[in-house]
């Protein structure tokens, strides 16, 4: 007996402890039974917001209650959601913490699946129609006033950054998300821009700030105008364009570096671990092997960058700007220890800006990064990043400016493009990176893009895309009589060896895909060679090669001439693409028969089986003057990026991706909070 007794006495302490400890979840309980504990004392809300707000409390009693019951605890809602506004102006951060992390809550848990796709019905709920235009934009006034004020910690800023992209976030698709519609009327561009123009705040808050900008400017972009995108479009606020620069840099940075390091460490392992490696992978599929080096593809960071150079002209200026290194966070106005440090969303995307090795240029930054992305395309998330990257490259790859700086001979880098494992070869970076201007860093990713995706789930959206992007840069040399000094025979080489490899497994691609489409855009980069190579190649023994590499290989030519003929005869699929083929392959065939007999006579004069390299390139250059040529129109022309129609849909699914990532992290950063927030009431 007298021990059960102690028992209860021991478990009654408890409950007194809990209770006293959770005070806040009495009132909760209370505004859940649809009272209003406010009635009878005035000063009940100053007290209120003094409690640690329980997040996971509200969003898992909201969780339980049905659209039915929601609806009916419509005035308790609104009545929380209009206090937690006006606590947002409160002089005490601990307030305006708890009201955040109120209003977070109430948002989320009102927006679960049952009304997610409702906007009305969740601005209903959540303020009600009568007053929602007019909360709201006070709740956006005091929100800007939170990112911008100088009195206020980092952690209380990014707190507020994050209750934007919980309202941001709330529908997978950020179209159908209503509340997005204030923001439109409300802006918060301008907090931003300031966040991002100050060393400092772009430091702390610079990733979700950017974040948050890439999904207000993907919200109905198809559908009406969108201010952000017009107000992104014309900003030519340099130190803004800088910052915004400074923090992608820094992102792709940290995960360039997380790839060195990872793949130093397998290095140095020796022996043992390459053997290890060896063993594991005959029951580990090959995308592990690169997935396990700890890069992650970054499609927010991506989209980000996408916008900017796609939107914004002024932008393409800084990709030109040299970045200095970072330094650690020196707040003007000191941070107080009593302060909650709550997690930041870049900490959670796995972004450390003060641990980043000096920066030297946003392209070198993001060609690296596209090295080592590109190496995998065995999931969905790392096909949609190459893409995203392919795409970003081609908008520079068309920009009068932008090529301008990449192919100036007086502005050099060294770009440390690293390489795909394959069984020829060793992985590792190019075994080339001395200083060279940017358009051969360029050409050198998309020569190993070509080379390293020959498989029989052929990319051939990707590889369109980079041969589309050598089109471009081609172009610009043609047109602007630029002679870049690149080794064009590794291009010439990789071009020829796709050719052969679509010949030889024409019987596995031809069924789900037009390979003559491919083969075409292959031919008239040649074509464009042979046309006007006289323009842009480097010496005209550079001219001579480009023959001898057709001569050497015609076998490859005649075999895909005879394949488009085949198939340009018959009544089938790609009747019209295999016709189109058979006429871009009208000088390729006139050389290698005007050569060809030629060689073979001198061959026979000689009593050689074969010439060597410089006897075919001798006959190659005494008889240019008999060979004729046809000549092709629109070589140098290219259909310009349009992002509608075509890429909407990539676009919207790559929106969709991020934000159910994000809201998969804020999950975890709630529960966190929950200890910090403890210990900060525990200290007051």
């Amino acid at each position: 007996m007298p021990r059960a007794k102690n028992q209860a006495l021991l478990r009654q302490k408890s409950n007194s402890k809990m209770e006293l400890k959770e005070k806040i979840i009495d009132f909760y309980d209370i505004f859940f039974q649809g009272k209003d504990p406010s009635r009878e004392n005035p000063n009940f809300w100053d007290e209120f917001f003094l409690l640690k707000a329980n997040v996971k409390y509200i969003e898992g009693e909201l969780a339980n209650l049905s659209s039915e019951q929601l609806f009916k605890l419509k005035e308790t809602i609104n009545n929380l959601f209009y206090h937690s506004v006006v606590c947002l102006k409160d002089e005490y951060p601990i307030r305006i913490i708890n009201a955040l992390q109120t209003l977070s809550a109430l948002v989320r848990g009102v927006c679960m699946d049952r009304l997610a796709d409702h906007g009305f019905d969740v601005i209903n709920v959540l303020m009600g129609f009568d007053s929602a235009e007019t909360l709201l934009q006070d709740m956006i006034q005091s929100l800007n006033s939170l990112l911008v004020g100088e009195d206020y910690s980092v952690s209380l800023k990014n707190l507020t950054l994050r209750f934007l992209l919980v309202l941001a976030t709330i529908t997978d698709n950020v179209s159908q998300n209503t509340l997005m519609e204030y923001m439109m009327i409300n802006s918060v561009f301008e907090s931003l821009i300031t966040i991002l123009s100050n060393p400092v705040s772009r430091q702390e808050h610079g990733y979700e700030a950017i974040l948050l900008l890439a999904i207000l400017v993907n919200y109905r972009k198809y559908e009406s105008a969108n201010p952000y995108i017009v107000k992104l479009s014309i900003l030519d606020d340099e130190v803004a364009l800088t910052g915004l620069g400074w923090v992608i840099s820094s992102v792709l940075t940290n995960h360039n570096q997380k790839f060195r390091q990872n793949t130093d460490d397998t290095a140095r392992g020796g022996w043992f671990n390459t053997l290890s490696s060896m063993v594991g992978n005959m029951f580990v599929p090959e995308a592990v092997e690169v997935r396990s080096r700890g890069v992650e593809p970054d499609n927010a960071i991506l989209l980000v960058l996408y916008e900017a150079v796609h939107l914004n002209r002024n932008f393409i200026t800084i990709l030109a700007h040299h970045h200095a290194e970072p330094v650690s966070p020196t707040p003007t106005t000191p941070v107080s220890p009593k302060s909650p440090a709550v997690p930041s969303a870049a900490q959670k995307f796995h972004y450390n800006p003060t641990t980043l090795e000096p920066l030297v240029n946003i392209q070198v930054t993001f060609l690296c990064y596209c090295s080592i992305i590109m190496q995998d395309l065995k999931d969905a998330q790392r096909y949609s990043n190459t893409k995203l990257c392919l795409i970003i490259i081609s908008c520079i790859a068309e920009d009068q400016y932008a090529n301008s700086f990449l192919h100036d001979a007086n502005l050099t880098f060294r770009v440390p493009l690293h390489r795909a494992p394959m069984r020829h070869r060793k992985p590792g970076t190019e075994r080339d990176v001395s200083p060279r201007p940017l358009a051969c860093a360029v050409l050198d990713l998309m020569v190993e893009f070509i080379m390293s995706h020959m498989m029989k789930t052929l990319p051939q959206e990707l590889l369109m895309m980079s041969l589309g992007i050598i089109h471009r840069l081609m172009c610009y040399q043609k047109k602007c009589r630029v002679r870049l000094q690149y080794p064009w025979k590794d291009l010439w080489t990789a071009l020829i060896s796709l050719l052969k490899y679509m010949l030889s497994n024409e019987s596995i691609l031809l069924p789900s895909q037009n390979i003559f489409e491919l083969a075409c855009k292959v031919v008239n980069l040649f074509n464009l060679f042979i046309t006007y190579g006289d323009t842009f190649l480097p010496t005209a023994g550079s001219y001579d090669e480009l023959y001898y590499e057709i001569i050497r290989m015609h076998q490859v030519f005649d075999n895909l001439y005879s394949l488009a003929l085949r198939h340009s005869t018959n009544s089938g699929e790609y009747k019209a693409t295999a016709n189109k083929l058979t006429n871009c392959l009208v000088n390729i065939r006139a050389i290698v028969n005007h050569f060809t007999p030629k060689v073979d006579s001198v061959s026979a004069m000689n009593s050689q089986p074969s010439l060597s390299a410089d006897q075919v390139l001798e006959v190659v250059r005494q008889n240019y003057d008999t060979l004729t040529l046809k000549l092709q129109d629109s070589l140098d022309q290219y259909e310009r990026y349009a992002e509608k129609p075509r890429e909407s849909a990539f676009f919207t699914e790559l929106v969709r991706s991020i934000i159910l990532k994000f809201r998969g992290t804020i999950t975890v950063t709630n529960l966190e909070q929950q200890s910090v927030l403890q210990e900060f009431s525990t200290i007051h």
